[in-house]
């Protein structure tokens, strides 16, 4: 593989820009990679989309960014992973491509048969791929699905802390407030970044899980294997692009996310 291919971006791929909290994980463990983060705000949600539509959309961003130059790909959104990944790692089985699911495996095994609130668009829970997910982990804990429609969108918006995002925890966990919860699984990307505010509105002490810092380990190694890894010993460049017509706030959205986190 030549250096100008090892030097190529890293493509990172989410509906909107949830995968932010993905992106902060793999400059912690490849800071000297050059980054490509691309946002389809046009089309978000996702995780209320049918699977087609999802699907499409993800193999036709992700073929976008192969075209150019991206030598591997991150699936930034665990809706995009269920609906696309298996299918875009058979059309380009020769580049490294790495999706996210809920965190339920290390959630599960953090204690003794815990009770586990995974929280998740609906698109994802209904997904196969969740289900069996489920069901391998279903004789270690209380595995509890938490389908949060809309809870993206305050993130969307930048609204990490406000009054409308607390009334909305307070409704969704309504009926869970007499359950004994060990563990939260942050089964989005865009979910990190309500993460205290989550914590705050269960009032009670748990332990939050998600899936960004294995994405990226399992990046590296990909890449590592297929003999991708950049040559530079300096930090990377991150660049933002958008589907909006004018990305401006959604990219002023994306630094301010990334700084903060």
């Amino acid at each position: 593989m030549e250096k100008r291919q090892k030097n190529n971006p890293i493509a990172v791929f989410d509906s909107g820009v949830g995968g932010i909290s993905v992106l902060k994980e793999l400059l912690k463990v490849m800071p000297e990679e050059n980054y490509l983060f691309f946002g389809d705000s046009v089309n978000a949600p996702y995780g209320t989309k049918t699977t087609e539509q999802v699907r499409a959309l993800t193999i036709r961003h992700a073929t976008e960014l192969f075209e150019e130059g991206a030598k591997g790909l991150v699936v930034a959104c665990n809706t995009a992973t269920s609906a696309a990944v298996r299918n875009l790692r058979e059309i380009y089985p020769d580049i490294p491509i790495v999706g996210i699911e809920p965190a339920v495996k290390p959630a599960v095994e953090a204690k003794d048969h815990p009770t586990v609130l995974v929280l998740a668009t609906p698109m994802t829970i209904r997904e196969e791929k969740f289900q069996r997910l489920m069901e391998r982990y279903e004789n270690q804990g209380k595995i509890i699905p938490l389908p949060c429609p809309g809870l993206m969108d305050f993130v969307e918006r930048g609204d990490l802390d406000g009054a409308d995002l607390k009334k909305y925890l307070v409704e969704l966990f309504y009926a869970y407030q007499n359950e004994k919860i060990d563990s939260v699984v942050l089964g989005c990307t865009h979910y990190p970044f309500v993460r205290d505010a989550i914590v705050e509105t269960l009032h009670r002490p748990v332990t939050v899980f998600d899936g960004g810092e294995g994405t990226a380990r399992e990046m590296h190694r990909r890449l590592e294997a297929a003999g991708l890894l950049c040559d530079r010993k300096e930090p990377g460049a991150v660049e933002f692009r958008n589907s909006l017509p004018d990305p401006t706030e959604k990219i002023a959205l994306c630094r301010k996310l990334l700084s903060n986190f």
